[in-house]
């Protein structure tokens, strides 16, 4: 094993790998050292060893990185802060809550209720909420206009217990606990669910990984609408609770670049560092504080570690020849959460035992005292000194890695064990033991009426420490987390904003994707609404032809633009500012829809409304980032999802990966998503009007929703819009494109989005060659559609003797006679959804399997949903029907040479991928 590759995991082995040809030289430069800190204290050896590492580089002395340091608190004692609250007042009521909240969980697992929760998360890390709830975490009417605060999923029991205390919630309210429609009105959900608890939670976390991501977009938002001269939100802090076991999660270390290259300070990361994932330990053979600090670091963030409580400080300060640090280095987690799990003569023993130097820094103590050497994220202390250096620190975002233990004070059947996590309800004797461990004023015979039952515990709004609470959170702003639904007036935009949409493209040839961004250019510009326009492109501008946004509403860059542009002399240029409109995340799908979450939902956060519009290659929106779209659901957030380059066979030479067939049905799973499939720029722009006057407008009612279009590549002629338009189908998902022209054998042709032009050609492809009529439906929403009809069924079950509610789709096809051909660019069952609210015979042609890079002619012959197969799968229902001849299908195919996909004719080769 090559030297320092045993401990590579614990330090960054600055020595290991080179001879020490003067050991007596080195000893003098290290008692120097000594002597610097001994003299002039910790920050002048920082600066000191600062230049010297500054110089080395210089001067191409080989230094490598300091990733890790030693396993020891980041901040020196003599640094700390000094804590400034009432230490007696908090420990107290710290204690009622850690009780309540293993009390609430443990009512909640009672035979007959059964629903399950999680005791130890919190009682592991109440420490690291408390601190922050008594001197950091400021509230909505703090001047600075308070922090974002993102609550850790598993640790929600300890927010109600803290909400109980300050007269919040009530003890009803606590039994309602995981119970939200049996006992509505006192009801609480599982975890932070703002859909579910509007007035309190503000960020959904317990989807592992979205919560970080969206902690550093939130981050980044507030600055963007600092920048851009919408709400000063220079006092205001993030703060994200995250376990260290999440962070395995790709989403949760992907986009820590961003907040560093964007010089995020206003961004802290907590992670509660218990070792344990949810079934055993994160790293049992390694050591994930020392993995995160060298993460994190080498990310560009600010690293501070709480590894040790203040009890450790003089074994420390008397460990004088490093033997404990050492050993502090050399234990892998494993072993520490053995330790916690076992007594303090077993540490005594396995820990300090393991060298005669620290068995001797013990020998005074005894076992108790060596099982109270508290872990850093417990002492309130440590916590205070680590939060303040944070929010103090400029210049980059801070990560704070608190060592705990997983259901600490719960007990030795809880405390650190494996199983922890999964443990509902404690036993009477651990409810005994917990009781006296937080020295709870509760009596034995309290516990033992119903053990199912075991009661709250509130001292009364008059006690000391209660009064002492309130005030805190007083002098920070109010209760913490509440969200808000008042914000800033939004004037939606004028009339003349959509006549754009409504022109057409005359002469000229326009994808429905360009036609959507032209529509987008003039809203932008609308005096008074264009501002609240976020508009998010990962990385493809120039393919959705976004690049004219460039020069004019420019790239958001809080650093400007700090070099020459190679095509600075192009009319499209480049060009990024700090006060840009643009977010252009690059290639990266999950950091915009964080970014499209947290402008979605400044309405609610600021109290500024903010229209994000996020554009993407349709494939890679539901199917890749769906988890997040639902957590921007659950945080009800408001907005435009437009899936560009949409379409299984549109998509021509990109193939496989890039061809989406399902993204509607996967939208679909997703209650808060409206979906639409417009064929032309005037159904998108009476579709947006809709939903702004949904989101925004007076009279809404159901105003959470997100819109999501998709939008073609391929160059059509855009029809004006016709005369006396049924804007009420158009929004409602279907309206009577063009009636039939002839009279004939009756069909009906419904087709969405890049399909309604070949509806049209076999509309005329029928009546001239087999003198058939058919009537072409634009179908806007199959998915609206579907939903209609499903209410429509909901409300006849519940009502039965009642007069029916007919689905809309049925209104609209009343007296269409005739079978149905349905046609899309998606799978069979996109259109398939409204087939049990029709009476008509009804055949679906679409796009199902994997699609390939080839021509869209061929393409669509391959998967016969082209003009052509629309006429014969019309002339073979109309033939079973006996109204047309009975081999009128079998010539059609041979005509149009229907099996074979070089026949193929549909659609052209214009737009480019």
């Amino acid at each position: 094993m090559a030297a320092g590759e045993e401990t590579s995991h614990i330090l960054s082995g600055l020595t290991n790998q080179l001879p020490d040809r003067d050991p007596e030289e080195t000893a003098e430069w290290v008692e120097s050292l000594d002597a610097l800190i001994r003299e002039q204290g910790t920050e002048r050896a920082q600066y000191i060893m600062r230049s010297l590492l500054q110089r080395a580089g210089a001067q191409s002395v080989g230094v490598p990185m300091v990733t890790t340091t030693d396993y020891v608190n980041t901040i020196p004692v003599d640094q700390e802060a000094e804590f400034p609250g009432n230490e007696e007042y908090e420990r107290r009521y710290r204690a009622y809550m850690r009780w309540n909240a293993a009390v609430m969980v443990h009512r909640a697992q009672r035979p007959d209720i059964g629903v399950g929760g999680h005791i130890s998360t919190y009682a592991g890390a109440a420490t690291l909420y408390e601190v922050g709830f008594n001197h950091f975490f400021r509230g909505k009417d703090h001047p600075g206009g308070g922090d974002q605060v993102f609550f850790q999923g598993h640790a929600s029991p300890g927010m109600y217990a803290r909400a109980f205390m300050e007269g919040r919630l009530s003890e009803e309210d606590m039994d309602g606990f995981r119970q939200e429609k049996s006992r509505a009105g006192h009801a609480l959900s599982s975890y932070p669910h703002p859909r579910l608890m509007p007035h309190f939670w503000e960020f959904p976390t317990v989807s592992m990984g979205i919560g970080p991501m969206n902690a550093i977009y939130q981050a980044q938002n507030n600055r963007y609408l600092h920048n851009r001269g919408l709400k000063d939100t220079s006092d205001q802090q993030v703060w994200a609770f995250l376990g260290d076991g999440e962070m395995d999660e790709p989403e949760s270390r992907g986009l820590l670049q961003l907040a560093a290259n964007e010089n995020l300070d206003n961004l802290n990361f907590v992670i509660n560092c218990n070792l344990q994932r949810l079934d055993g330990p994160v790293r049992g053979n390694g050591k994930i504080m020392q993995e995160l600090e060298a993460f994190f670091r080498g990310a560009g963030w600010n690293v501070i570690k709480v590894v040790w409580g203040r009890e450790w400080d003089d074994l420390l300060t008397r460990d004088t020849d490093g033997s404990l640090v050492k050993i502090m280095n050399e234990t892998v987690d494993g072993d520490y959460q053995t330790y916690k799990a076992e007594s303090g003569g077993f540490v005594r023993e396995h820990f300090f035992g393991k060298t005669p130097q620290t068995k001797d820094l013990v020998a005074d103590l005894t076992d108790d005292q060596i099982w109270n050497l508290k872990r850093g994220g417990h002492d309130y202390r440590k916590v205070y000194a680590a939060y303040k250096a944070a929010t103090e620190f400029k210049g980059k975002p801070t990560v704070i890695l608190a060592h705990t233990v997983k259901g600490y004070g719960l007990g030795p059947h809880f405390e650190g064990r494996n199983a922890t996590h999964q443990m509902k309800k404690l036993t009477l004797d651990d409810l005994k033991k917990f009781r006296d461990h937080l020295r709870i004023p509760i009596t034995d015979e309290q516990l033992e009426n119903d053990s199912y039952r075991p009661p709250y515990y509130h001292p009364g709004n008059d006690a000391p420490e209660i009064k002492y609470m309130m005030e805190r959170r007083a002098a920070l702003g109010g209760s913490v987390p509440e969200r808000r639904n008042t914000h800033a007036e939004i004037v939606l935009p004028e009339a003349k904003s959509y006549e754009v949409a409504k022109r057409g493209s005359g002469k000229q040839m326009a994808a429905t994707t360009m036609a959507f961004v032209r529509l987008l250019k003039d809203l932008m510009r609308d005096k008074n609404f264009g501002k609240h326009i976020a508009p998010i492109i990962p990385d493809e501008a120039r393919t959705f032809g976004m690049d004219a946004f460039f020069p004019t509403a420019k790239i958001y860059n809080p650093k400007g633009q700090n070099y020459l542009s190679v095509d600075r002399d192009l009319v499209l240029a480049y060009k990024e500012s700090p006060a840009g409109q643009l977010i252009h995340p690059g290639i990266n799908e999950a950091g915009a829809v964080a970014a499209f979450t947290a402008a979605g939902t400044s309405y609610a956060t600021h109290g500024i409304p903010l229209v994000p519009v996020y554009v993407f290659y349709s494939m890679f929106g539901f199917q890749r980032t769906g988890d997040a779209f639902w957590a921007a659901a659950d945080q009800m957030t408001r907005g435009f999802i437009i899936g560009a380059t949409a379409g299984r066979t549109t998509l021509t030479g990109e193939g496989l990966q890039h061809a989406d067939g399902h993204s509607p049905l996967l939208a679909s799973t997703n209650p808060a998503v409206l979906t639409y499939d417009p064929a032309y720029g005037y159904e998108i722009g009476h579709i947006v009007r809709s939903g702004l006057e949904r989101m925004y407008g007076e009279n809404s009612t159901d105003k959470n929703v997100m819109y999501y279009l998709t939008v073609y590549n391929e160059p059509i002629i855009q029809p004006a819009e016709p005369e006396n338009l049924d804007v009420e189908g158009v929004i409602k998902g279907i309206y009577l494109l063009a009636p039939a022209k002839i009279d004939g054998p009756r069909t009906q042709i419904l087709a969405s989005g890049v399909s309604v032009p070949w509806a049209l050609e076999a509309q005329r492809v029928l009546a001239d060659d087999w003198n058939v009529s058919a009537d072409v439906w634009s179908v806007t929403s199959w998915n609206e559609l579907r939903r209609d009809g499903l209410a429509a069924e909901e409300e006849a079950f519940l009502n039965p003797g009642q007069p029916a509610r007919v689905p809309f789709v049925a209104q609209q096809l009343e007296g269409a006679t005739g079978p149905i051909v349905a046609v899309s660019d998606y799978m069979k069952a996109v259109p398939d959804q409204i087939r049990q609210f029709v009476p008509n015979e009804f055949a679906t042609l679409g796009a199902d399997g994997f699609g390939f890079s080839d021509t869209r002619a061929a393409a669509r012959r391959y998967f016969k949903n082209d003009t052509h197969s629309i006429v014969v799968r019309a002339l073979e229902m109309l033939a079973r029907r006996g109204e047309v001849d009975v081999d009128a299908p079998v010539k059609a195919i041979e005509k149009y040479k229907l099996l074979n996909v070089n026949a193929g004719t549909t659609g052209n080769a214009g737009g480019e991928a």
